[in-house]
């Protein structure tokens, strides 16, 4: 009988392992309460609490005034369309005071990965997430839109540029967005196109999954290429992630990445 407790007691209150990073319980495409980099291994941060390091104009030759705050206030009725802060080291940025400045990329290149990210937008702002610095999520302030939802959205994957108008894209299921000055989230899972020996194209960029503030907005869609107003690079199996900066004021804060894992079907 004592051998039995003993084993028991051991059993029970021996430390949990953490989750290994080839299994995660909760791999679903849903949300599961606090951000995914809380709940699980394998979450990698792009922003290092202190400044932009890891980050850069996406083009060479313009001036990036992005910087870091430690805190972001928003006035929703002497200046709702502004977002403030006081430049400072923390993991928190805003794209400058005028809210227009030089699109940012990652130093590092990402494939297949999943992405986590908080932002806050003032009233009737704009920007976006573009995966491989080609395919945008986009961010927009739709708070309050009353009409079916459309690629211009916020929870968009936006459209192509084509002969002078829009072609394709993929409007968001439901409007997610929160009120201007509200933090909001999004996580992804993307899979980019894929290439032959050769370096020809056989399958296009495919998002399994977006999540906007917990609500899917985005399930197994192609991109058949670029996305309006991406950076001018080749489609590859790797590139930077970009975050457009010159289209109204915009706040980031952990930003997270992992390697893509398999999506598990309940």
């Amino acid at each position: 009988m004592l051998i039995f407790v003993a084993i028991f007691l051991v059993t029970v209150l021996a430390p949990q392992q953490p989750p290994t990073a080839s299994y995660s319980p909760v791999q679903d495409g849903y949300p599961h309460g606090d951000p995914p980099y809380l709940l699980e291994a394998g979450w990698e941060p792009l922003l290092n609490g202190k400044d932009l390091s890891g980050w850069k104009a996406c083009d060479a030759n313009a001036k990036s005034e992005w910087f870091t705050t430690a805190a972001v206030r928003f006035e929703p009725f002497l200046g709702p369309t502004q977002l403030n802060g006081r430049p400072g080291a923390s993991g928190v940025i805003l794209n400058s005071r005028t809210g227009r400045t030089a699109n940012i990329c990652t130093e590092r290149s990402f494939g297949d990965v999943e992405v986590y990210l908080e932002f806050m937008l003032a009233k009737g702002s704009n920007s976006g997430i573009y995966l491989q610095s080609l395919y945008e999520i986009q961010i927009f302030d739709s708070w309050g839109a009353t009409g079916a939802p459309t690629t211009s959205d916020g929870g968009a994957i936006y459209h192509q540029w084509i002969d002078e108008r829009g072609v394709g894209g993929s409007a968001p299921l439901v409007n997610a967005s929160r009120r201007p000055g509200e933090w909001q989230t999004y996580q992804a899972w993307f899979r980019a196109p894929r290439f032959d020996a050769s370096g020809k194209k056989t399958a296009p960029a495919h998002f399994l999954r977006v999540l906007f503030n917990g609500q899917l907005v985005q399930k197994d869609v192609d991109v058949a290429g670029p996305t309006r107003a991406h950076l001018e690079i080749p489609e590859a199996a790797q590139n930077p992630l970009m975050i457009q900066g010159d289209h109204g004021p915009v706040a980031l804060r952990n930003i997270y990445v992992r390697p893509l894992r398999p999506i598990v079907v309940r």
